[in-house]
Parts: C-alpha cells; sequence; structure tokens
C-alpha cells in the first residue's frame, strides 16, 4: 500500500492506495495530520509513501517518518509520467505537475485540460502524447470577491451566495453575478478554445470550488475531488518503475 501527503499552507490531504485506488481520503489541520499517517503506519502494511510540501514541513518529522517508510520528496526535479516542455519548468507548481500526472495516468492517450479551481484557477493541457507545453492561471473564486472589497472604497464582501441574476439588482447581487458568471463564462471559454483545436478532449475539473462550478458549465466534464492525490501516487509508481 502507498501513503500520498500532500502538506498546504492552510491544510495536509492523506491518501492511501491499495493496487493504485483510493482506500482512504482525510483533509487534516497542520496539528492533525502527522498523528493521522503515523496512526496509517501502525494500521496497514505502507510499502512507500510520496511527500509533496507547498506548505511548512517539518524536517524533524520527515526524517523521523524516513526511518519508518521509503520516501519520495516530491519536487520540480522528480521524474513524471509526461514530457514536460514548460520553458521554466523549475517554476512550475507541485500540484500542477501532481493533477498532469493525473490526466496522464487515468487518461492514457487522451486530450486533456486539467482545470483547478482552488486559490487560483490554473488551467494544464497534456496531448494524447503526454506532452505538457503549459497552461493559464487566473483568480480563484474567493480571490475575486476579496479583490473587489479590497482595492475599492465602498464594495462590500460578498461571504454568502446571492442570487445568480443577470444583470444583479442590488450591490451584492451584481457582484455575485459579476464574479461567479464571469468565472463560468471564462472556464467555458478556455475549455471551448482547446475544443475546437482537439476534437476529442476530455475534461477534468478539480479543487476547492470545483463541486461549485461543475453544475453550471455548459461543457461536460468528469470532476474528481481527489484528482491531486491520484497525481500523486502516479508519481510515487511511476518513479518505483523507473527509478
Amino acid at each position: 500500500m502507498n501513503i500520498a501527503i500532500d502538506i498546504g499552507n492552510s491544510f495536509t490531504k492523506v491518501a492511501l492506495f491499495e493496487n493504485n485506488v483510493i482506500q482512504e481520503t482525510c483533509r487534516l489541520d497542520q496539528e492533525a495530520y502527522q498523528q493521522k499517517v503515523d496512526q496509517l503506519l501502525k494500521e496497514f502494511k505502507i510499502s512507500q509513501a510520496i511527500v509533496s510540501a507547498t506548505g511548512n514541513l517539518d524536517m524533524n518529522w520527515l526524517h523521523q517518518l524516513k526511518k519508518k517508510v521509503p520516501i519520495l520528496d516530491f519536487d520540480q526535479g522528480t521524474k513524471v509520467p509526461f514530457r514536460n516542455y514548460y520553458k521554466t519548468p523549475q517554476t512550475l507548481g507541485l500540484d500542477r505537475m501532481a493533477l498532469i500526472s493525473a490526466a496522464a495516468k487515468e487518461f492514457d492517450g487522451q486530450n486533456c485540460l486539467i482545470i483547478d479551481a482552488g486559490t487560483c484557477v490554473t488551467y494544464d493541457f497534456i496531448d494524447d502524447k503526454k506532452r505538457y507545453f503549459g497552461g493559464m492561471i487566473s483568480p480563484g473564486w474567493q480571490m475575486r470577491f476579496e479583490a473587489l472589497h479590497e482595492k475599492t472604497e465602498r464594495l462590500p464582501l460578498i461571504n454568502a451566495p446571492e442570487n445568480l441574476t443577470i444583470p444583479g439588482v442590488s450591490t451584492k447581487s451584481s457582484i455575485y453575478s459579476g464574479v461567479v458568471k464571469g468565472l463560468i463564462l471564462e472556464i467555458d471559454g478556455f475549455i471551448d478554445i482547446y475544443k475546437a483545436d482537439y476534437e476529442h478532449l476530455t475534461v477534468i475539473l478539480t479543487g476547492g470550488d470545483g463541486h461549485r462550478l461543475s453544475t453550471q458549465l455548459k461543457n461536460d466534464i468528469f470532476a474528481s475531488s481527489n484528482f491531486l492525490m491520484i497525481g500523486l501516487n502516479a508519481i510515487l509508481e511511476f518513479n518505483t518503475l523507473h527509478g
């Protein structure tokens, strides 16, 4: 069995895999994930693990963990199951690398557009030959609301959903409709651009805000909340075979 650990700035995700299938997954605060990993190591026969850290990594904990199980430290130099033609590979985010790896594994031989709707919205395309050239990054759902509030004198911060009406009938509904409908049109627009060039295109939507957007898009998508963890496990397995 494998463990995939994704350490972020606000929380950490831990996923347990057996034969490339998720058996358990959890989202934990920074105080709890270490105990969870130790618990899984005691309960299951774990053969290896992968650690991805964009947040603060406790190096002492990692050192102790390496005494218990073989660890793959995931960084921009780690081997991945796709060909990377990004012009600045050293700046490519680990989360984006994991998502592209998941697409290469789960949708082998297909053109894939991976959309991660989180703090930022990232768009990454991998073709049917597993070639990656780049993507796009734009502000995420919450960031758009915060920018309107923080960069103006009087626009309020929207903390609760408003009615999505075109046009907005109040300042709050105008903000809500502008942000949400704007984001939906942006996502559908990028999908349409890729569909114009690639007739057969698989679209994957993931990330914390993916569930809020999936039912509002006009394009067909494959939605997965655990796509990044699947990608980390794919990278771990790839390095086991090609290490």
